[in-house]
Order: C-alpha cells, then structure tokens, then sequence
C-alpha cells in the first residue's frame, strides 16, 4: 500500500513573516515527499487553498494578529486539519498564546526542521489513528482502576489528570520527559508507564546520571569490552542492552556531559550502540523515560544541554505536581506512609491526633513526597503513645508566609511565580481579581494554570 503524503499550506509567503526566503524547514518536508504549498497572509488567498489544497497541516506566523481568524477560517472549512504555529523566537508568552487563540501545536522556528517535520508526520497519520484516539477520549472519562499505578497513592484532580497522561502515554511507543520537583516521585510514574506498556513482562532498569562520574557512566549505559580500559578484565554489557525489550529510565538526565549527551541523541536516532573499546554494532529495542528537575530549556540556551537531543526527550512530557498543588493527598500519604513504616519499624501506631493533622496540612513540604515520608518514619520512630501528635513530627511551627520562606533556598523564578500567582487566586477569589492584584492579565494566569495542569474552578472549590 503506496504512503499518504501530508499536504502543507503555509499561510504567509515566506519572507512574509515566515522567516528567510526560503524557510529551511521546508526542504525536508519536499524532500520526503509532501506537498508545500505557500499562500499570502490574506482571506481570499487562504480561503482558495482551502478549498482546492485540502490540508493536512497549516503552518502560520505566531505572531501574526490575525492568527485568530486564521484559525476560525482553517476550523470552517477543514476541521481535520492540524495547526501548527511557529514564533520567531523562543517566547513561551507568545507560544502560550498562540494556543490559547486555537493552535494545535506551537514551537519556535528554531527547534529545527526536525521537530517540525515530526509534527507534520503525526498529523498525516492523523486519520489511521482516529479512532484510537477516540477510544482513549472514552477512556479519559471512565472511572480510573488506580490499582494499575501500584505505589503511587492521591486522588488529587490534578494527580488522576497525571495517571490519565501515564495510562495513555504508556500505550505508545514515544520518549517520555517526565519533569518535576526533587521528591515528588518521577521514579514511580516512570514505573507506571512501563508497567502499564506492551513492554510490562521485559526489564525496567533504572540509572541515576548524577550518581556516577563521566567515564563509568558511558560504561554504565554503553557497557565495554574486555581491555577497553584499565581493570575492564571483561566484556561488561551496559544499560541499554540490559533493557532490552522493556524501558530504561534515565533519572537526573540533565547531569549528562555534553560528549554523553551525543551519543545518547545517537542511540535514540539509530537504536543502536557501539561498547566501549569495541567496533561492533549492537542493536536494541529500548523505550527510553528520562526524568529531571531542572529547565531542560534554560539549560539550552545556556548551552549547558543539546538542542536536539532535548526535542528527542521531549516528545511527550509530563509534569509531576509538588506536593503543595495537591493539599488534598497529604493526609492520605501521610496514612499510607504510616501503615507501611509502622509495620517495617514493628511498632503499634493507629493514627494522627488532630493537631498532628492539622500541622501536616499546614506545612508546605518542600521536599515533597519523599520528605513527607521522612517525616512520617521520625514520628513512628519517636512516637510513644497509639497515635502520632505534633511533637512527634519533625516541623518548624508553620506562621504566615512561612511556606514562601521555605521555598527560597533554591527556588526557581518560575516556583515564586507559580506561589504568587496560587496563593492570590485563593485569597481574592476570582482570576480576574488575582490579575488585578498581581499586575498582570486575566489571560497569562488562565495560561499558566493550564500548563500547570490546573483549573480555577477546581482550586477555588478546595479552598471553600
């Protein structure tokens, strides 16, 4: 059977706020054989190519101030359609946006023709998976079996959005760039996608990148042979080919030198590696999960991480909420984290008195889950009575403001925002009287609690 073609309109001449003359990203999509066609920004000339084109793909300026009538044209007349926006520049204010007004995807011109032909790829196979899709639709809204995701306890909205992400994305085969906060359990969704995959009976073998120094992680991951260096008395086999039919999952990625980071891009264009001290070419079935705290983004511009190997981690990305975005789940971790660690400990502990209640809840956790535990295992430890009160607890009395203190240490201009912005919605109650208050507009919070995974409604509801 002879492959679909994708048929490309991009609206806006190029050199008409597309970029160069000859935008570099077309020549790849010509080259694999889709059609390009390119119109002038203007009602008549797009409403032709419509018609007559019949797109798959419509590529428009993000910038342009037209983008929302482009795309309430290109919905009436070819709702299959996918619409891609691309910026001149790397602006997530401006890539934001342009989804808020209706863009299907939205990238900077910058992430290379690559990136853009692997959007194009996935709408020209559109059709094929229609009906997949819709069947994953009518799975989103049945009730979530939570025991496929053993170990992970909440049942915060924002964590079964999460869950509902990971059951979805573990039916492919994509790359995954799980991202979150130190100790919120990146580990745990990445064990959730592999054993919730057609991989689920092959290996799950983990790595943290920042654990080992540069020359035995490349022996870690790529395995050696026999004199490849001093001590390698034998052929040892890496990570990779231990994965083999299954997953391997790649923590602290960010932590990978930049000679490492070229030959994992390798390993994830070609699936296929050389030993260290060796010439032979090894193949393997691998899915990769990589999984960071850091902004992978703010690393590329610093050139501290590659550009291209980012947009190949990054296929599918999955953010992992502090715990302070789901207040909901630190009653029921603290409970779960009690039972298992009064048990390991072997003494008899039932519960929390309501002080000790209460002084959870109020503490922000900036550990997250992994100090919540902690704090839990010193409670059951120091605890003498049948339940855990608060001076079993480990805390720093908790006054006004003191989350925000806690989180400075470290804290990222993104976390003060996402603090700021939270914290005003809840005390004024409304968006539009949040945006007020912080000096900024209506739309940038509705943006960023999106991106954050988060609805006003929902958060206002928790707070009555």
């Amino acid at each position: 059977m002879t492959e679909r073609r994708a048929h490309v309109l991009v609206v806006g001449q190029p050199g008409e706020g597309m970029g160069p003359a000859v935008p570099a990203w077309i020549d790849p999509l010509v080259a694999r054989g889709h059609r390009v066609e390119c119109v002038h920004a203007a009602a008549e000339a797009l409403d032709e190519a419509l018609g007559s084109f019949l797109p798959d793909v419509v590529v428009v300026d993000a910038g342009d101030p037209r983008l929302a009538e482009w795309v309430e044209r290109v919905r009436a007349a070819r709702g299959s359609a996918s619409i891609v926006a691309l910026a001149a520049r790397t602006d997530a204010a401006l890539l934001g946006q342009a989804v808020l007004e209706g863009a299907d995807q939205a990238l900077p011109r910058e992430a290379g023709a690559e990136a853009i032909v692997a959007l194009v790829r996935r709408a020209w196979e559109k059709p094929r998976y229609a009906e997949q899709a819709a069947s994953a639709e009518r799975a989103a809204h049945e009730e979530l079996d939570l025991s496929r995701f053993p170990g992970i306890v909440g049942s915060h909205p924002v964590m079964i959005r999460l869950l509902r992400r990971v059951a979805q994305v573990a039916r492919s085969r994509a790359t995954v760039l799980i991202h979150g906060e130190t100790g919120t359990g990146k580990e745990l969704i990445a064990g959730a996608i592999h054993t919730n995959s057609k991989r689920a009976a092959g290996p799950f073998v983990k790595l943290n990148c920042a654990a080992l120094a540069e020359s035995v992680l490349e022996s870690e991951l790529f395995g050696h042979e026999r004199g490849a260096f001093t001590g390698a008395q034998a052929r040892r086999i890496g990570r990779f080919e231990q994965a083999d039919g299954g997953t391997l999952f790649l923590d602290e990625v960010s932590e990978l030198s930049l000679s490492l980071q070229v030959k994992l891009l390798r390993f994830l264009q070609e699936r296929e590696l050389e030993r260290v001290g060796g010439n032979e070419t090894v193949k393997v079935d691998v899915r990769v999960v990589a999984a960071t705290n850091e902004d992978l983004g703010a690393l590329v511009k610093s050139g501290r991480f590659r550009e291209d190997l980012y947009y190949r981690l990054n296929v599918v990305r999955l953010e992992v909420p502090p715990l302070r975005a789901r207040p909901s789940d630190v009653l029921e971790l603290a409970s779960h984290f009690l039972v298992e660690l009064a048990a390991e400990n072997e003494v008899e502990v039932s519960g929390f008195t309501e002080a000790a209640k209460q002084a959870l809840l109020a503490h922000p956790w900036p550990g997250n889950v992994r100090a919540l535990r902690n704090a839990i295992e010193t409670a059951v430890v120091l605890c003498e009575g049948e339940r855990v009160d608060v001076g079993d607890l480990p805390l720093e009395p908790a006054g006004e403001g003191d989350a925000l203190q806690a989180m400075v240490p470290g804290v990222t201009l993104e976390e003060l925002e996402r603090w700021a912005i939270l914290r005003t919605l809840r005390a004024m109650g409304s968006v539009q009287a949040a945006a007020d208050a912080l000096g900024i507009s209506k739309r940038t919070i509705q943006y960023r609690l999106q991106s954050w995974g988060l609805t006003a409604k929902e958060l206002l509801r928790d707070e009555a």
